[in-house]
C-alpha cells in the first residue's frame, strides 16, 4: 500500500497531494506540469516536501513531524527516469550487472536470466547506449531497475518521446511484467492507452492536487477516446 500526504513548493509550483491506494500498480495521470514528477521524486526521496509523510506497505519513508527522511538508497525503490540515466560507458550487461550489484539483501523480485527474457535483451547484452534505439534504451533501463530488487518501480513516462512502433514495442514488455512479476509500481503517465493498459488504479492530478482516484475499468470508459 502506499500512503502519500505531502506539500510542497517548488520553482514557483505548489504540490499538495494526499493518496491512499492498495493497488499493485497505480497510475497518476494528468497534464504536463500537473505535478506528477515531482511526485515521483518526491516519493524517490530526490525532493523532500515542507510537510507530510510517506510510506510504502507500512514502511514510512518520510515524515517530517517525526523528523524521518530517508536517503534515495535506503529507499529500496528502482525508478527509471525520462532520461534514463544508462551509463555511457559501459555495455548493456554491465548496465544490467550494475543494478545487481547494488541490489540490497531482500526476497529476489527478479533474476538476471529472466529479466533478459522477459525484456527481450538477450541480443543487446554487448553493446553501448549510444548504439541502441530509444525503446531499446528504456527497456536496458527498465531492467536495471528491476535487478536491484526494488521493493517498487518507479516508471517517469515509460513511453514518453518514443516513435509509434517504439511506444507499441515497450508498452509490450511492460504488460509482460506486470503479468510475470509482482513488482508494485508507480507509473507516471499522460497518455491514456499507456495507463489503460498499465495500471489497476488511477489517480488523477491537475495543478499539484488529487481530483480523483479511479479503479481502472473506471478510467478506461472515461478516457478511452483520449489519443495518446
Amino acid at each position: 500500500m502506499i500512503d502519500i500526504d505531502i506539500a510542497l513548493a517548488r520553482d514557483g509550483f505548489a504540490l499538495e497531494t494526499a493518496i491512499a491506494s492498495r493497488a499493485r500498480a497505480l497510475a497518476l495521470f494528468g497534464p504536463s506540469g500537473s505535478g506528477k514528477t515531482t511526485l515521483l521524486h518526491a516519493l524517490a526521496g530526490l525532493i523532500a516536501p515542507a510537510r507530510g509523510r510517506i510510506a510504502l506497505d507500512g514502511h514510512v519513508l518520510f515524515d517530517r513531524a517525526a523528523g524521518i527522511d530517508l536517503p534515495p538508497a535506503a529507499r529500496g525503490l528502482g525508478v527509471v527516469f525520462q532520461d534514463l540515466r544508462l551509463f555511457p560507458h559501459l555495455s548493456v550487461r554491465d548496465n544490467l550487472l550494475y543494478g545487481a550489484r547494488h541490489a540490497r539483501a531482500r526476497s529476489r523480485v527478479a533474476e538476471f536470466d529472466a529479466v533478459i527474457a522477459l525484456l527481450g535483451l538477450g541480443a543487446l547484452l554487448a553493446r553501448r547506449p549510444e548504439s541502441l534505439s530509444g525503446g531499446e534504451a528504456r527497456r536496458v533501463a527498465i531492467g536495471r531497475a528491476l535487478l536491484a530488487q526494488p521493493v517498487a518501480l518507479l516508471l517517469d513516462e515509460p513511453l514518453s518521446g518514443l516513435h509509434r512502433e517504439a511506444r507499441a514495442e515497450v508498452l509490450h514488455y511492460l504488460a509482460g511484467l506486470k503479468r510475470e512479476l509482482r513488482v508494485p509500481t508507480l507509473l507516471v503517465s499522460h497518455q491514456a492507452d499507456e495507463v489503460t493498459a498499465l495500471a489497476e488504479e488511477v489517480a488523477l492530478i491537475e495543478d499539484g492536487r488529487i481530483l480523483a482516484t479511479l479503479p481502472a475499468a473506471a478510467f478506461r470508459a472515461r478516457f478511452a477516446a483520449v489519443p495518446g
